[in-house]
């Protein structure tokens, strides 16, 4: 499912993007508040896009690349994924390669996608996960109306707050 807004494409990542996808996921800015296992070469980023195409195929997950109309290379990443059994709630996940922090792009591509979660996919509730020492992703997220879930902890990442966004 490929989206547009004003200034962005949201496309679906393919092996072309190896290069582009190792570069935001193994970003030491970003990788500051994601714990996980960074891609060290291009075969690990493709190995990585072609469980996410699986992952798509099965209605897991959806996942988009981040780009600016006019450029071709990936800039950051969005996804709805950890569906609920009646797919009613799914965690939201982003990145955005520092030189576009602070610009209004993660703004854009949130709007995007939580209107496709509502609207297209009927979700009742999105959840989001940000580490609490990252201000901007707790501004963006309440900038559009995310809830900060004092009560809910996010198992096993106990330096991460909690966010929901009713329908």
């Amino acid at each position: 499912m490929k989206l547009e807004t004003e200034r962005l494409q949201l496309k679906q990542i393919n092996e072309n993007h190896a290069e582009d996808i190792l570069k935001i996921r193994s970003n030491e800015i970003i990788n500051r508040f994601v714990k996980r296992n960074s891609p060290k070469n291009n075969y690990d980023a493709l190995q990585f896009i072609l469980m996410i195409k699986e992952r798509t195929q099965n209605n897991q997950t959806f996942y988009w690349g981040i780009s600016l109309k006019d450029q071709p290379n990936l800039i950051g990443t969005i996804c709805l994924w950890n569906f609920s059994e009646d797919r009613t709630i799914a965690e939201i996940g982003y990145e955005l390669l520092p030189d576009y922090h602070r610009k209004g792009i993660m703004s854009e591509a949130l709007s995007a996608v939580v209107h496709v979660a509502f609207t297209d996919l009927h979700l009742q509730e999105i959840v989001a996960m940000t580490h609490n020492l990252n201000k901007s992703s707790k501004v963006l997220l309440l900038k559009h109306g995310f809830m900060l879930e004092d009560g809910r902890k996010d198992e096993g990442f106990p330096e991460n707050l909690v966010f929901s966004l009713r329908r």
